[in-house]
């Protein structure tokens, strides 16, 4: 079968969730799969490996007028004159400037949440996803409730849309290095915080409440640096001794704060899956996570769920883990038994039967 991969998400990041999806999918296709993949030449990025992968990088230059001119039209003569079973683009918008309703292979969308359309319904791209969505022959969600939200939204059959779930790629026995962490106890938050949604500045006001009532407790962040909004409120909120940030990190690094934290704190109002808290129970920690959206699909009942808007929730859960050792021993191991039946091989399984039906019908 051969597959084109419209690799405009390159353009929009170098690296990040949806790079890693595509990355695995494509490494586990079958050996008589012929993937392409089309995109920008960056030195920076590590593309998707497959022992027969045809990439198309274009390589942009100056001046910019006449290389736009040149890029649209490299990119649609291989839509046109390659010979393709379908599609499956990694953004809601291609390469080739192609509307999708007039691309000529079927086309499998994948929708890894509806962010957009909940907390920013006036954003560009929403337009673009929602006739990526009507004109696709089938589309993946990457969880149950994406689906849910999708078929409120959209006018499509249900048999169109198939659940995919994603999975780690932490590799647990990483953790056991000489990389640093907190002198413990301390709970671990990582990921974006710039976007409203995710609720960082709830967690800091929680995590205030926690530390008048444990004199030691410590909170690692992993990501960018602070903002000068989050510094002026960890500052109004005397948290400034408690909070160490840590950057970005390499996954060996992730692994051992993962497992050295007393859990993870995930606050978010909204996600289409929520990679962290299936990465922490994979490392030997505890999942505090909100009660919303995606998230309890992924933590089940191996982890602990909170309100997101209940500060007093949060602060309880947090007072109880640190208390009792046992029951955050119990947790942990329940919480790895959870991450087992999360696999790479099982997202790929899924995928090729949409695949396969997509090319059987066109």
């Amino acid at each position: 079968m051969r597959i084109l991969y419209d690799g405009k998400i390159y353009e929009m990041q170098v690296t990040g969730g949806i790079n890693r999806y595509f990355a695995n999918i494509i490494r586990r296709l079958p050996q008589d799969f012929v993937p392409t993949l089309t995109t920008y030449q960056n030195r920076n990025f590590n593309y998707p490996t497959h022992p027969k992968l045809k990439t198309f990088l274009y390589q942009r230059f100056r001046p910019w007028r006449i290389s736009n001119w040149l890029e649209t039209r490299f990119f649609q003569a291989i839509a046109t004159y390659q010979h393709f079973d379908l599609i499956h683009p990694t953004y809601y918008s291609l390469l080739t400037r192609i509307p999708f309703e007039h691309h000529r292979f079927p086309a499998v969308v994948t929708v890894h949440d509806m962010i957009h359309e909940i907390f920013y319904p006036d954003a560009s791209d929403v337009e673009d996803k929602k006739k990526a969505i009507m004109a696709a022959q089938a589309i993946i969600c990457v969880s149950e409730n994406t689906k849910k939200d999708l078929l409120e939204r959209y006018s499509i059959p249900e048999d169109k849309v198939t659940v995919t779930y994603l999975a780690s790629e932490i590799d647990a026995s990483l953790s056991y290095g000489a990389e640093t962490v907190p002198s413990p106890p301390y709970y671990l938050f990582v990921g974006n915080r710039e976007l409203s949604y995710k609720n960082f500045a709830q967690l800091l006001v929680a995590f205030a409440k926690l530390t008048s009532m444990n004199s030691e407790v410590k909170l690692c962040v992993v990501g960018s640096p602070f903002s000068k909004t989050e510094l002026q409120l960890i500052g109004d909120l005397k948290l400034d001794a408690r909070i160490e940030n840590y950057g970005f990190t390499n996954d060996r690094h992730l692994a051992k704060l993962y497992r050295c934290s007393v859990g993870l704190i995930y606050p978010s109002l909204y996600e289409g899956f929520g990679i962290p808290p299936l990465e922490a129970m994979s490392c030997s920690t505890v999942a505090v996570a909100s009660n919303t959206s995606s998230i309890p699909e992924v933590v089940g009942d191996a982890g602990l769920l909170f309100d997101p808007k209940a500060i007093k929730d949060l602060v309880d859960i947090l007072l109880f883990l640190l208390d009792n050792p046992i029951e955050r021993d119990r947790l942990v191991a329940k919480g790895l038994e959870r991450a087992k039946t999360f696999s790479w091989d099982k997202t790929v399984d899924k995928t090729l039967s949409v695949y396969r039906s997509v090319s059987t019908s066109a």
